[in-house]
């Protein structure tokens, strides 16, 4: 990767970012009008409150002048794509394993909260890890992020009550955060702004292939070793595939050091408690946690809304608020930069990331139980039917960031996913129910997939080229962060809608059965249930499609922020540097051998 030298504020590349001579005419003039710096000129430059000392972005750029001229770079990038691989196949399986093991411990109504409490862990965990990332580097926080996917396996594999499953499913949260935004942070480290968005979509390459594999995977471990076995493997499967990364990383590490690119770095308690901001972390992940868990619980508990265990933990959350106020006054390095909340390109890209989040979690949270009790089908059509949406979105977001390379635009394909979108949701409210054709079932995710895949490459593009390098892992943090803060949401709004009108809409439509075979729908997919075309199980079919259709009501109703928000985006440009703050790299810079990169990294120490 070559290194990007910032001009002096005199000189005249501030205004064209130094373009290089080949650049034929009309990027010079894009590159003068609507460009990213006029609105990186909102991120005020860095200060010891904004960022700890980058050492994990030191230590990516020494890697990447040292890693030689062809073979370091492929093997990086093929360590990424194993990581890729087992990341997303434990994503399409251990997802569809849920639905079982709360059923098996008779708790389906606290599937919601189950995923909601994932969402928050995994939403409010980005930050810290990405920070840690910067202070201690991107191998070692790796290493801890395998670290709990490993205790994460052990324990739901192992788990005699729902108590003891939701336990490791923390520590399963924390181990998938924390590969995702580090697999995310690496190939932002390692690819040019023009081409980041079709870098980051291509990179789940695996999930074209996974959904279908994975189906056949969940449906011969549901039905031959069970569920905690599908857990198990991944014990001895994640760290295989994780060393494919981790090794070449501290490898390329150890060469930096010999060569005097990276200095040892001591980092007392003290220090290490400070730069990783623990206190505000604690601050952001029980804020959310509070405020969200107790949404989706409140109908479980004696007493609904009127128990004092909700008032206690929505207390809790609401104090929790002040974590703006610390960050602000108190935070040494703030583990999220408050100059980001100035930045309006963002601010809006977070945003649409929050929507876009909360639409497809709140759709999604009870879809792999409607189609198994209302269908009756097996593991492996659930699994088709849940993940066609993310195959979809795969394929068009590495099509629109192809579109983002050749154009070096990003507001208009936003806005017409966001129109993809909302309409979508209307779709949905004809053609999911009990009544409605397979195909129709399938035409729904697909039109959801067009949206998302648009939004989710071009979004954190956008995000990412507002701020310079030392500033990428956490604003990469912070729009996921954001992202899965809507998922969370999505899943609490849903689990919320199941609890306190799918109990209603049973009793509605199955007057004459009794309290416990009320009890048993609601609470399990894998009960026994009355046969296809008799009267009982009609109405547990239209119980299911209500609950279904009001939920998606509310995803629609929100969906109509987006088209705003994405008008509201400035149409950046996207140059052939790392970003828009720092300048471009100089010509002949991209073609440097290992020997001039580290005269490079020489000169600017």
């Amino acid at each position: 990767m070559p290194r990007f030298r910032r001009p002096k504020p005199e000189s005249p590349a501030m205004e064209l970012h130094a373009l290089p001579a080949d650049r034929d005419e009309d990027d010079k003039k894009f590159a003068g009008s609507g460009s990213l710096e006029e609105d990186s000129s909102e991120l005020p430059a860095p200060t010891a409150g904004d960022a700890a000392p980058d050492s994990g972005v030191r230590k990516i750029e020494a890697i990447q002048a040292v890693w030689g001229a062809t073979y370091g770079k492929y093997i990086l990038w093929s360590g990424l794509a194993m990581m890729m691989i087992i990341f997303e196949l434990d994503n399409a399986t251990l997802y569809n394993y849920q639905p079982y093991a709360t059923s098996a411990f008779h708790k389906q109504s606290l599937l919601a909260a189950l995923q909601t409490m994932q969402s928050v862990v995994t939403a409010a965990a980005k930050p810290p890890i990405a920070k840690l990332s910067d202070v201690i580097g991107r191998a070692e926080a790796y290493c801890i992020c395998i670290t709990f996917y490993i205790i994460s396996y052990i324990i739901c594999a192992s788990a005699k009550s729902m108590d003891v499953y939701a336990g490791g499913m923390v520590f399963y949260s924390l181990g998938q955060t924390g590969t995702q935004v580090l697999n995310q942070i690496l190939l932002s480290d390692i690819s040019p702004q023009r081409w980041r968005g079709f870098v980051l979509a291509f990179s789940y390459f695996p999930f074209l292939v996974t959904p279908w594999v994975s189906a056949s995977i969940v449906q011969s471990v549901i039905t031959g070793i069970g569920w905690r076995w599908g857990y198990g493997m991944f014990a001895i499967l994640m760290p295989f595939c994780a060393s494919f990364i981790i090794i070449p990383l501290f490898v390329f590490q150890g060469r930096a050091k010999r060569k005097g690119l990276i200095q040892p770095r001591a980092l007392s308690p003290v220090q290490f408690f400070h730069e990783t901001d623990i206190l505000g972390t604690l601050l952001l992940c029980g804020g959310a946690a509070m405020i969200l868990i107790p949404i989706s619980l409140a109908s479980t508990l004696p007493k609904n809304w009127s128990n004092p265990r909700i008032d206690v933990l929505l207390g809790i959350g609401g104090a929790c608020l002040l974590f703006p106020f610390y960050e602000r006054k108190f935070a040494r390095f703030p583990i999220v930069p408050l100059s980001f909340f100035k930045n309006t390109t963002i601010v809006l890209s977070c945003a649409l990331a929050f929507f876009d989040g909360f639409g497809f979690s709140a759709t999604h949270a009870y879809l792999y139980s409607f189609v198994v009790v209302t269908r009756g089908w097996d593991a492996r059509h659930a699994t088709y039917l849940v993940y066609i949406n993310g195959v979809v979105q795969c394929l068009i977001g590495i099509g629109a960031g192809w579109i983002m390379y050749k154009t070096r635009r990003y507001k208009y394909l936003i806005f017409g996913a966001c129109l993809v979108r909302t309409v979508g949701y209307g779709v949905m409210l004809r053609l999911r129910g009990a009544s409605n054709a397979t195909w129709e079932l399938y035409i729904v995710q697909c039109i959801q997939g067009i949206g998302s895949g648009v939004i989710s490459s071009a979004a954190v593009v956008a995000a990412q080229v507002a701020v310079s390098h030392a500033h990428l892992a956490s604003v990469s943090a912070f729009f996921l962060l954001t992202m899965f803060i809507g998922s969370s949401t999505g899943y609490a709004v849903a689990g919320a809608i199941y609890t306190n009108k799918f109990r209603g809409f049973l009793h509605h439509y199955l007057p004459a059965s009794s309290e416990a075979e009320i009890e048993t729908v609601f609470n399990s997919i894998t009960g026994t249930l009355p046969a296809f075309g008799t009267p009982e199980r009609d109405g547990i079919n239209n119980a299911y499609s209500d609950v279904l259709r009001l939920i998606t009501w509310a995803a629609l109703g929100l969906s109509f922020v987006m088209p705003i928000l994405a008008l509201c985006l400035k149409n950046g440009y996207l140059g052939e540097g790392h970003n828009g703050v720092d300048a471009v790299e100089e010509p002949g810079e991209a073609n440097l051998g290992t020997e001039e990169r580290i005269g490079l990294l020489h000169d600017v120490s």
